[in-house]
């Protein structure tokens, strides 16, 4: 079943806040104070999260730049 416009807008902006998180853990500015596995399973669930939402075929002309960046970040990052 193809989603909603509005569906695919809550989906892309839950995916810029998956970006952010994962860009964030990786700059040092979020969980500071958490251990390293966390860290590294918030950035595992994050990328797992946005590679199964870019791989949904009914995308239209949005911008998958920076979530592609994120899941290569995030692949390469180590907590």
């Amino acid at each position: 079943m193809a989603r909603t416009t509005e569906e695919l807008a809550q989906d892309y902006t839950a995916m810029g806040h998956s970006v952010d998180l994962i860009n964030a853990i990786i700059a040092g500015s979020q969980m500071a104070d958490d251990e390293a596995t966390d860290r590294q399973g918030c950035v595992d669930r994050n990328v797992e999260h946005l590679e199964l939402m870019v791989a949904k075929d009914d995308w239209g002309s949005e911008d998958m730049t920076a979530v592609n960046a994120a899941v290569t970040a995030g692949k390469g990052y180590t907590a």
